[in-house]
C-alpha cells in the first residue's frame, strides 16, 4: 500500500476539508415564523393532495366502503413548513456536522427545533380547529416536526377530506384504504402537506428466518439436494468479531458500555428470556457483562392523562424481527443498553406502531435516544408523498437533536418493496425503500460471504469450531446478499452463461422451481430515489410527476457514486445472507416462540432458527456506532458526514485497489473499508400486468424473449441494476466496515493514535 493511502487511513484531521462539498454560513437565529394559512376556510373550495393513494387501492381489489361509524385512531396530518424555515434548517444540519462551524455539534432539544422551525402557531390553531370542527379529537401536536395525531371515524374522514375508506381484498389478503386522493380547503392548502397515511399497507420487516441449520432440500416435484448444500455454515457472533475486526475495538476497552441503543417494533419480544440466552450462548454475558435489554412503550413527555397513543403489541407475528433486533445489536455493542421500543399498531387502518414509537421518542420525549434502528420499510412510490414527507421531518428532526438512524435498504434488490406485491417476482421496476432514503438517516445494505464462490471454504473456516461456536479465521471474501436466480454468480455456478434470457438460468427448471418458486425476488437493495415526492401515474410504479431526493452534500464526495443529482442507496452494508442461496451462510438467533417457527434455545445451538436480511445488518451497523459513540464521548446525528468523508479519503488514494474485498486474508489490515467488488444485486421479474392478465408495461425488466426476465436499466438491453464495482456502488454503499479502523479514524476517537 502507498505511504499516501496510509496517511490517509490515519490522517483524521483532513476530514474537515471533505465533510462539506461547499461552505455554509451559520445562522445564529432562523428566520420567524410565516403564517401560511391567511385566507378564511371555504368548505366549497377544495385542493387535491396528490399522491396519497396506495396502489392497492384499485377497483379489481375493492370489496365496498368500510361502516362509517369504524373508528380511525391516531392518524396524523403533517403540516407544512415555510420554505426559508426548511433552508434555515438544512443549513444548519450542515453546520452541525462541519467541525470548521460554530454550531459543530451543537445539538438542539425538541422544544428548541419547534421555537425555530416548527409551523406558526396560527397555523397549528387553524388545522387543529379545523379538524375539531368536523367532529375529530385532536391528541397531540407535534410542533417540533409539525404533525398532528388526531382520531375520529370512517365517516368523518369521508365528510372533511372527501374520500372513502373501503374494504380490500389484495393477492387474498384483506385490507382497508383510501380510494382516492384526499382533499382540503384551499385556504388550508399552503400549511398543509397531507395526511401521513389512511390505508393499512404498513411497513413491514426486512428479516428473512429458516427453521434450522439443516433444513430441507427436497421439495414435492424436485430435489435439490445434489446441487444444493443441505446445511448452512452459522454465524456467530464471535465470527463476525474476527470477520470485521470487531475484537480489537473490545481489547481497548470500547465495547459499548455507557451506550443506549433503540430499537423500533411493532411487537413485544416473545421473551427476553431470547436475549439473554443469546448471549451466555455464545458468550457475551461472560466477556461483557453490563450489556442489558429493557422493554418500553414510549409516550409523549406531556402525555399526563390523554389517551395513549403507543399501546402495548403484546407478541405478534413480527416477534422474530424484534428478537433479531435487540440480540445483534448487543452482539455488535456488546456491553450497551438495548431499549425496545415497541408500539401497536392502531387497529383500524392507518397507523405503524414503528413510526408511533420513533415519533414518540424523537418529538415527543425529554432525552431522545443516540442511536436508533429501524428494520422496517415501505417503497417510495407506494408510501406516497404525504408519507416520505413525513418520515423525512421525522428523521430531520432527529438529525437536528444529534440522533443517529440506522435503516434496513429492503430485502427486494433495485426494487425494495417487491415482497409487498409477489412474494416470487417482482413486475414493478426500480423502487426504493421510503423509510431509508431520506438525507437524515444511514441507509444499511447486505452482503454474503463470496468463500463458496471462490471455491475457498478451507481457507477461511476451521473445520473444528471455538469455544463459542466460531470458526472463522480471518476477514472473508464478500459479495452482495443475493438469493435470487438473477444473480450473476448464481447463474455461473449452477454453469449458467447469464441469469437471462430462453437458456438463461431463471429459465430454467431449477431457477423456476427453487430460485423463483420459493425464494423470490430477494437480494439486498440498492438504488436512486425516485418517488420521495409527486405521484405515479401506474400503481407501484416510480412514474407520473415522481421525483427523488436530491443529492445531500456527503454523498457527492466519494468515487463511484454516479451524478445523478439524487439521494442514491445504500451508504453501507453489513453481513445480511440468510442462508437460502448456494453459498451456505445464515447468522444464529435464539427465538423460541413455537407458533412462529421457534425453537427452544437449548444446549448446542444446531437445532435453533437461522436468520439474515437487511433487518441483520442494519442492528449490527447501529452497534458499531455505539462503539464510535463511546470512542468520542459524543452522539455523532448523521454518520452519513464523516462515512462518506472517510470513503472519499480511501477510494481517491493509489492504495484503493488494494482493499478490494476480494482480496479476502490478502485485504491490506489498514483499510477502513472493504471494497465490494463483486457480485449485483439483480431480482428476477415480469411484466406488470391488470387483474385480467393484460400487459400494463415491462419496467426495468430485460426478458429477452424469455417468461422471465432480470432487472435491468433497459427493457430491450442488459445493463444490470445493480452490480458491485471499486468505490460506491448501489449494490452495497461504501462496502462494509473494518470496525477497528473506523473507530479509530473517527474524528474525536480516543483510538486516534494507538497501534
Amino acid at each position: 500500500m502507498s505511504r499516501t493511502f496510509a496517511a490517509a487511513m490515519t490522517g483524521v484531521s483532513l476530514l474537515s476539508g471533505l465533510l462539506l462539498s461547499s461552505a455554509v454560513v451559520f445562522a445564529q437565529t432562523a428566520p420567524p415564523h410565516r403564517q401560511l394559512i391567511t385566507l378564511p376556510i371555504d368548505e366549497n373550495t377544495l385542493v387535491t393532495l396528490a399522491g396519497n393513494t396506495h396502489p392497492a387501492a384499485r377497483p379489481q381489489n375493492d370489496r365496498g366502503p368500510v361502516a362509517d361509524t369504524l373508528p380511525l385512531e391516531h392518524m396524523y396530518l403533517q403540516l407544512e413548513r415555510a420554505p426559508e424555515l426548511q433552508q434555515a434548517a438544512d443549513d444548519l444540519i450542515e453546520n452541525l456536522h462541519d467541525p470548521k462551524s460554530a454550531a459543530y455539534h451543537q445539538w438542539l432539544t425538541a422544544d428548541q427545533i419547534a421555537a425555530r422551525f416548527g409551523p406558526a402557531e396560527a397555523d397549528v390553531q387553524a388545522v387543529s380547529g379545523w379538524l375539531a370542527g368536523h367532529g375529530f379529537k385532536v391528541n397531540y401536536v407535534y410542533r417540533a416536526n409539525g404533525a398532528i395525531d388526531f382520531s375520529g371515524t370512517a365517516g368523518q374522514v369521508r365528510e372533511a377530506f372527501h374520500t372513502e375508506i373501503h374494504n380490500l381484498n389484495v393477492n387474498g389478503t384483506p385490507h382497508m384504504a383510501n380510494m382516492s386522493d384526499p382533499q382540503v380547503p384551499a385556504a388550508l392548502a399552503p400549511g398543509v402537506k397531507g395526511i401521513v397515511s389512511l390505508h393499512d399497507f404498513r411497513p413491514r420487516p426486512q428479516s428473512r428466518s429458516l427453521a434450522h441449520y439443516t433444513f430441507p432440500c427436497s421439495y414435492p416435484g424436485f430435489d435439490f439436494c445434489s446441487v444444493y448444500p443441505p446445511t448452512v455454515q452459522a454465524v456467530v457472533p464471535d465470527d463476525l468479531y474476527t470477520i470485521y475486526n470487531m475484537r480489537a475495538v473490545y481489547k481497548s476497552g470500547i465495547t459499548g458500555r455507557g451506550q443506549t441503543i433503540v430499537v423500533v417494533e411493532d411487537s413485544d419480544p416473545f421473551s427476553l428470556d431470547d436475549w439473554y440466552a443469546f448471549r451466555t450462548t455464545f458468550g457475551l454475558t461472560q466477556a461483557f457483562p453490563r450489556g442489558s435489554v429493557t422493554l418500553i412503550h414510549p409516550q409523549p413527555a406531556d402525555a399526563g392523562d390523554k389517551e395513549s397513543p403507543c399501546a402495548d403489541p403484546g407478541v405478534n407475528g413480527d416477534d422474530v424481527e424484534t428478537e433479531l433486533d435487540m440480540e445483534w445489536a448487543s452482539a455488535a455493542a456488546p456491553d450497551a443498553a438495548i431499549v425496545v421500543a415497541s408500539c401497536a399498531d392502531t387497529s383500524a387502518p392507518l397507523n405503524s406502531g414503528v413510526l408511533i414509537a420513533l415519533q414518540n421518542l424523537v418529538v415527543g420525549h425529554d432525552a431522545p435516544p443516540a442511536i436508533v434502528s429501524n428494520s422496517y420499510g415501505g417503497g417510495e412510490s407506494e408510501d406516497g408523498a404525504s408519507f416520505n414527507a413525513y418520515v423525512n421531518g421525522l428523521y430531520q428532526t432527529a438529525v437536528l437533536e444529534g440522533v443517529s438512524i440506522f435503516v434496513s435498504s429492503g430485502d427486494g434488490g433495485a426494487d425494495a418493496d417487491s415482497a409487498d406485491y409477489l412474494a416470487s417476482e417482482d413486475p414493478h421496476g426500480i423502487n426504493v425503500e421510503g423509510f431509508a432514503s431520506t438525507p437524515y438517516n444511514v441507509a444499511v445494505g447486505g452482503t454474503d460471504f463470496g468463500d463458496t464462490y471462490l471455491n475457498q471454504n478451507a481457507a477461511y473456516w476451521s473445520a473444528v469450531n471455538g469455544p463459542y461456536f466460531n470458526s472463522a479465521k480471518s476477514y472473508i471474501p464478500e459479495i452482495p446478499w443475493n438469493d435470487s436466480c438473477a444473480s450473476e454468480l448464481i447463474a455461473r455456478y449452477f454453469g449458467y452463461a447469464t441469469a437471462y434470457g430462453v437458456n438463461g438460468f431463471c429459465n430454467s427448471a431449477l431457477g423456476e422451481q427453487r430460485y423463483i418458486g420459493i425464494a423470490g425476488a430477494i437480494a439486498a437493495s440498492g438504488g436512486p430515489s425516485g418517488c420521495a415526492y409527486g405521484s405515479p401515474s401506474i400503481p407501484g410504479v416510480v412514474s407520473g410527476t415522481c421525483r427523488g431526493y436530491r443529492k445531500p452534500s456527503y454523498q457527492a464526495l466519494v468515487r463511484g457514486n454516479p451524478r445523478d443529482g439524487l439521494r442514491d442507496l445504500p451508504d453501507i452494508s453489513l453481513f445480511a445472507s440468510d442462508g437460502f442461496g448456494p453459498w451456505g451462510h445464515s447468522a444464529v438467533l435464539c427465538f423460541s416462540d413455537p407458533s412462529n417457527l421457534g425453537v427452544p434455545c437449548v444446549g448446542v445451538p444446531a437445532s435453533w432458527i437461522v436468520t439474515g436480511g437487511t433487518s441483520l445488518s442494519t442492528p449490527l451497523m447501529a452497534g458499531v456506532q455505539a462503539l464510535i459513540n463511546q470512542a468520542t464521548g459524543n452522539r455523532q446525528g448523521n454518520p452519513n458526514y464523516v462515512l462518506y468523508a472517510l470513503g472519499a479519503l480511501q477510494y481517491d488514494s493509489p492504495g484503493a485497489p488494494d482493499c478490494d474485498a476480494t482480496l479476502g486474508n490478502r485485504i491490506d489490515p489498514r483499510c477502513v473499508f472493504h471494497d465490494v467488488t463483486l457480485g449485483d444485486i439483480e431480482v428476477n421479474c415480469i411484466p406488470l400486468t391488470d387483474s385480467t392478465g393484460a400487459t400494463i408495461g415491462t419496467f426495468n425488466c430485460f426478458l429477452d424473449g424469455a417468461t422471465n426476465g432480470v432487472f435491468s436499466l433497459s427493457n430491450t438491453s442488459y445493463q444490470p441494476a445493480f452490480r458491485a464495482g471499486p468505490g460506491w456502488d448501489f449494490a452495497t454503499g461504501l462496502g462494509t466496515p473494518n470496525v477497528y479502523n473506523l473507530v479509530k479514524s473517527w474524528p474525536g476517537s480516543r483510538l486516534d493514535n494507538k497501534d
